[in-house]
């Protein structure tokens, strides 16, 4: 019996093992994971029919490992299932999941892969009506961690996305759509596709900005001008959608206008050089000598901004699509509406409306100008610069001196309205009369001083001083000074007046005649050496005189030094010229005293002869001087 319970027949065993196999079978195929894992277990038939070759083909290494002998082609067939049922994840890819839940903080994502993905709703707070079923791009940080999670991100993804479509655009210069959302230095910060653009302020509009505030908010239009890809920085424009549309209409207007042609603008942009007028679709510039018949400084003073107003067409350019306007050419010109009774002789007022070195520039009425020359601004023929008569914006009243209506032009005088002073000149200043004058000009022979306005005279730069040797009139006086004068000469009729300042005091060389006359001893320091010519010495303030070398010898055969004090006898003195010269050996040599004493008897001779002819003398340096003073004039 024992032996029955150890051993079945062998039909029996058979039956067995067609039965473990058909449920082998079963299993299979309700888990082919379970069946491969079914069928790799030995059977133990196998093993007691043929154990040496059991044992030959038995996997030993799989053994050791844990890992159970799978057959190649269930293995295969495995692989292809979980290669047609799954996603293979790559780290830092764009893929679409779906949203299969919710919770308070995470939305868990499906993107067909071996596990979920978890994302903060953090990432969604632009999306608040995210929903279970939502298909979403997400971005595969890590395929997974430490702990077998599939890392997402939703917001790398949309940047990856944006990215890609800010380049096609670009690429493919489409138009794209943003919000302005601030502004920033020199323009605005748009939104496009979640990145942040810039948008320069003189891309907003073909027009001026005055107020970039009233954009933030806006959605708009824009074109991709400019992406810097090391920076991640994009430039986009409006200005360029505009402007394309408007090189349309600008064809289509500018092929329909005519010189002359009268249209109706608006103001779009003042500059200093001119106006821009939008004509409506295209701008046209009036330049600021065509906004008016007057002088003006800035278009402001005529427009303003916004401001709508009829212009004339005065030339445009099809190929470079400029218009030049014209806004005073719809009015007469001034010069044709000027009073036709007006003529030479008349009086007018006007406003000085430019002033230059040489005269000023008078309006009398709009457009029309006169030039008042600074010889005109005054009686004085002495000229200054127009600036000392008048400034811009003086209200003025001028005589007409001439009249050229063809020639447009008009000369004016303001001295002409009052009273020529020269008229009764020789009573208010006749020869000898003193006065006191204002220095107002310097020349190299003399100085211009002014007695009364209109009235000028000149100073010979020798009628300064009796005793002062003067190369230059500024070494004795300065400009704006007042000085004393003395009526030399009056010429009426060429409006010459000569004056003299020295005149007004008494000469002092005729006491000096006397008192240092030749043969005169006076003691004296010598002052300075002049080279090997001699020495100079004072006598007193005006006096210097010369003392050549062989007079500065001493009695002992020795000259005298810079800085000797000595005895001099005055051997040479001349009024005219103001030259004394001395000698110190004369003092004590009976030779040269002697000769000292023959020049003083000759000088008392031809002082004595000059005497009659005098005058004939001073009518002679008068004429010299009146001949100087022509030369200079």
């Amino acid at each position: 019996m024992a032996e029955n319970k150890e051993t079945k027949p062998a039909e029996a065993k058979e039956a067995d093992t067609a039965k473990t196999t058909e449920t082998q079978a079963a299993k299979i195929e309700a888990n082919p994971v379970a069946g491969m894992e079914a069928e790799s277990q030995p059977a133990v038939k196998e093993q007691q029919k043929n154990p040496e070759q059991f044992l030959k083909d038995f996997d030993w290494h799989n053994y050791e490992e844990g890992i159970d002998k799978i057959d190649d082609e269930k293995l295969h067939e495995f692989e292809k299932l979980v290669e047609d049922n799954f996603v293979e994840t790559l780290d830092n890819e764009v893929v679409e999941g779906t949203v299969i839940n919710i919770t308070d903080r995470d939305a868990i994502i499906d993107i067909n892969a071996k596990s979920e993905g978890v994302i903060s709703l953090n990432e969604f707070r632009y999306n608040p009506d995210l929903a279970v079923g939502d298909k979403v791009d997400v971005y595969v940080d890590v395929r997974e961690d430490a702990s077998g999670q599939l890392i997402l991100s939703h917001r790398k993804a949309r940047v990856i996305k944006s990215w890609e479509r800010i380049n096609k655009a670009y690429d493919d210069e489409t138009i794209v759509t943003g919000t302005i959302e601030s502004r920033t230095k020199g323009g605005m910060i748009v939104d496009i596709f979640g990145i942040e653009a810039f948008l320069p302020g003189s891309q907003i509009d073909v027009k001026a900005i005055r107020d970039y505030d009233a954009y933030v908010g806006k959605s708009m239009d824009f074109k991709v001008v400019k992406i810097n890809h090391e920076f991640k920085n994009v430039v986009v424009s409006h200005k360029a959608l505009i402007e394309a549309d408007i090189e349309k209409q600008k064809k289509e207007i500018i092929g329909q206008l005519e010189k002359g042609q009268v249209l109706e603008g608006t103001v779009k942009n003042i500059t200093s050089y001119g106006v821009f007028i939008d004509l409506g679709g295209v701008d046209g510039l009036i330049h600021i000598t065509d906004l008016s018949w007057s002088r003006i400084n800035h278009p402001e003073e005529i427009v303003e901004l916004d401001q709508k107003l009829n212009v004339v067409i005065l030339d445009f350019d099809e190929a470079k699509t400029r218009i030049q306007l014209g806004l005073k050419q719809l009015k007469k010109h001034p010069w044709e509406a000027l009073d036709p009774d007006l003529k030479v002789g008349d009086k007018v007022k006007g406003k000085v409306v430019v002033i230059a070195d040489y005269g000023a520039f008078v309006e009398i009425e709009e457009g029309v100008e006169g030039l008042i020359h600074v010889s005109e601004m005054s009686w004085s023929t002495h000229l200054r610069s127009a600036q000392d008569f008048v400034k811009v914006g003086d209200e003025v009243e001028a005589q007409i001196l001439t009249l050229d209506r063809e020639e447009r032009k008009m000369s004016l005088g303001i001295r002409q309205l009052t009273p020529d002073p020269w008229t009764d000149i020789t009573s208010k200043y006749p020869v000898g009369s003193k006065h006191t004058g204002i220095i107002r000009n310097f020349t190299n022979f003399g100085v211009f001083v002014e007695l009364e306005e209109g009235i000028d005279g000149l100073i010979y730069i020798s009628d300064l001083s009796w005793t002062k040797k003067i190369k230059h009139p500024s070494e004795f006086c300065n400009l704006g000074d007042q000085i004393e004068v003395v009526v030399l000469e009056l010429d009426v009729e060429e409006r010459k007046l000569s004056l003299g300042h020295k005149q007004t005091k008494e000469n002092p060389w005729d006491k000096y005649e006397k008192e240092y006359a030749v043969g005169t001893k006076h003691t004296a320091k010598i002052e300075s050496l002049v080279g090997n010519k001699g020495a100079t010495v004072e006598f007193n303030e005006d006096i210097t005189a010369f003392v050549p070398k062989r007079h500065l010898e001493k009695e002992d055969g020795s000259s005298l030094d810079k800085g000797d004090e000595a005895e001099f006898m005055v051997i040479e003195f001349n009024k005219e010229f103001k030259r004394v010269v001395a000698s110190h050996t004369a003092i004590f040599r009976a030779s040269e005293a002697k000769i000292v004493e023959e020049a003083k008897r000759k000088a008392d001779r031809e002082h004595e002869e000059s005497k009659p002819t005098l005058g004939d003398a001073n009518a002679e340096l008068q004429a010299l001087k009146d001949k100087m003073e022509k030369g200079e004039n």
